[in-house]
């Protein structure tokens, strides 16, 4: 089967609090294992804007989402170029930050027709680490945080995406000042899950369920300060326990970062030099309970890095689906 290396993409996510309401505790099969991501973009992102480009003119910026032209949904960068081909000026509207503007934009012609010096693509895909399974229904939660539009620090709006499997080919370590990443390969034409939700607290959707031991989920006043557990793949398709150390809990309004982490494991260390992007979701076990995800890495200390409850992850999902 052809396989593509994929290297992770850096999620970056705004944080928004919520109310401090613990869920019902339920029963999962904690994950630890990547998967390849691909969410499909409410329009097209803009990857690059060329230098003097009617595009930069119309202050188009790299991390933009171009959602309509003239009225019109865009779902392809085919389809924006059908638009542009007539040479007419046209009236776009794009979201940045979260928040939508318009522009007129002006195509120019050049040896190929008429370009608007724009790089756009109607997807973003990476690797993540799944959090936790549901076996009752196959639910799946998983980075702890949202993808996020590119180079930007908001969420990307999407209208859903795939999941596919993926392994871990290497390990780029973090070092202070650069953060790590794992890299992977994946099988893009073997779909596994699809995703549902892109929310503040974790990427959530329906998965094929694997086999594994359920354990119970932990409340957020059952987590404290000391010795707990990550599961992290590292290799492979290898799934692997690593110790590490709760260094506090916070009171769940902290915007996802509710538990501050150091990696004590001899042997993570020394394969990843800490945390790296690609972790982002590795569940955290503690006192036979999952209890929460690695989500963060101090960039110059990456030994140290933040978690966020299960249980948050576990409301998030809930109010989205009751959305």
């Amino acid at each position: 089967m052809r396989r593509k290396s994929l290297q992770t993409l850096l999620l970056s996510v705004f944080f928004a609090a919520i109310l401090f309401t613990a869920a019902s505790a339920k029963t999962l099969i904690p994950g630890g294992n990547t998967i390849g991501m691909k969410a499909y973009a409410a329009g097209l992102v803009v990857t690059k804007v060329e230098p003097g480009s009617s595009a930069e003119r119309a202050g188009l910026q790299a991390g933009d989402v171009i959602l309509s032209a003239n009225g019109k949904h865009l779902e392809s960068a085919e389809a924006l170029q059908s638009i542009l081909a007539s040479g007419q000026p046209l009236q776009i509207a794009y979201s940045r930050g979260g928040n939508e503007k318009s522009a007129l934009l002006t195509p120019e012609r050049s040896e190929d027709g008429y370009k608007a010096g724009a790089f756009v693509r109607d997807n973003v895909a990476g690797i993540g680490t799944v959090t936790y399974y549901d076996p009752e229904n196959g639910a799946f939660g998983a980075l702890g945080h949202g993808i996020s539009e590119p180079g930007g620090a908001s969420l990307l709006p999407i209208t859903g995406g795939e999941v596919i499997p993926s392994s871990v080919s290497g390990v780029l370590k973090s070092v202070a000042g650069s953060a790590g990443q794992l890299q992977g390969e994946f099988e893009p034409q073997r779909v596994i899950g699809r995703i549902g939700k892109n929310t503040p607290f974790g990427v959530f959707g329906e998965i094929e369920t694997p086999h594994g031991k359920p354990m119970e989920s932990a409340e957020p006043n059952e987590v404290h300060p000391g010795k707990a557990a990550i599961y992290a793949n590292l290799d492979g398709t290898d799934v692997s326990e690593y110790q590490i150390e709760i260094v506090r809990c916070y009171d769940g309004n902290s915007g996802g970062r509710d538990l501050l982490l150091r990696m004590t494991d001899p042997k993570l260390l020394e394969r990843t030099g800490g945390i790296v992007q690609g972790m982002s979701g590795s569940p955290i076990v503690q006192d036979g309970k999952l209890v929460g995800a690695v989500t963060h890495v101090l960039v110059n200390q990456p030994d140290m890095g933040y978690g966020i409850y299960v249980d948050t992850m576990l409301r998030a999902a809930e109010q989205r689906k009751a959305a």
